[in-house]
């Protein structure tokens, strides 16, 4: 009689130890990324102390003339200047600042005016689909909910949040390009996308500052930590700048900037 082979403890170990899940296991959850920002609490109530003295009452530079063009001009300038929408919107808003005249238009109309813009033709589609949405469903008015905005054609989490600050004065963070570069260059509230930015500067930004941070953020952007070159030079924060690619400590002067030229703002 052959004598049955004994498995030993070690390969029966190697097959428990790859044997599949029970059925009903719970899985551990994946630990939350860890964000962490360059600059202290104390540095960052100091840095928006500063932008608050350099422009006291910032403003969002896209002209509109209420919360209806607001969100279209907001919506336009998806991959575009805002000084570029503004040149496109000055005529088209003098003649459909409703819904309804700009429905009117069509979309062969509205493209008349907006061809400057880069995406021209779907934007305009965009555009006369979200005027429809608002009379059938909102009866013209612009919703105030982050909810009801995004579900706008052509309008997304950053297009809500400008909307629902600047018309409707809700403390939001929209994060532009301009936002997610400073975020990440400053390492201030560094990550990979809009909305983990987003998400990382409302841990960091100190409350009483939250309002007009969005807009603070942007023009420091556009005006003095600029893409291709940051011209520090003139930046107020300069010796709290965490950045590498800083090239001055001394800070400018701390003097309140001119009050901001809407439709001239230079990208």
């Amino acid at each position: 009689m052959a004598t049955p082979k004994i498995k030993s403890k070690t390969s029966t170990q190697q097959k428990s130890n790859h044997a599949p899940e029970r059925q009903g296991a719970v899985k551990a959850a994946p630990k939350a990324k860890r964000f962490k920002s360059a600059y202290s609490k104390a540095e960052m109530e100091e840095i928006f102390r500063r932008f608050s003295v350099q422009r006291p009452e910032p403003k969002g530079e896209l002209e509109h003339v209420n919360p209806f063009t607001l969100v279209v001009a907001v919506a336009l300038s998806a991959q575009a200047t805002d000084a570029g929408v503004n040149k496109a919107t000055r005529a088209l808003f003098k003649i459909a600042d409703t819904p309804e005249k700009m429905l009117d238009l069509g979309e062969e109309g509205v493209t008349q005016y907006i061809k400057t813009i880069g995406l021209y033709r779907n934007k305009a589609k965009n555009v006369i689909a979200l005027c429809r949405m608002l009379i059938d469903e909102f009866g013209s008015e612009v919703p105030k909910t982050r909810e009801e905005l995004i579900r706008l054609p052509g309008v997304g989490r950053k297009t809500a949040n400008v909307v629902m600050s600047m018309a409707f004065g809700v403390p939001t963070l929209a994060v532009d390009t301009h936002v997610f570069r400073i975020a990440n260059r400053l390492l201030m509230a560094p990550g990979t996308t809009p909305d983990e930015v987003e998400e990382n500067l409302l841990k960091v930004i100190p409350d009483q500052y939250l309002f007009h941070a969005h807009h603070w953020l942007i023009l420091h952007g556009r005006y003095c930590c600029k893409a291709r070159k940051p011209e520090c030079e003139r930046c107020v924060i300069a010796d709290l700048c965490r950045s590498p690619e800083k090239t001055v400590d001394v800070p400018a002067p701390l003097v309140e900037l001119p009050q901001q030229l809407i439709g001239e703002a230079v990208e």
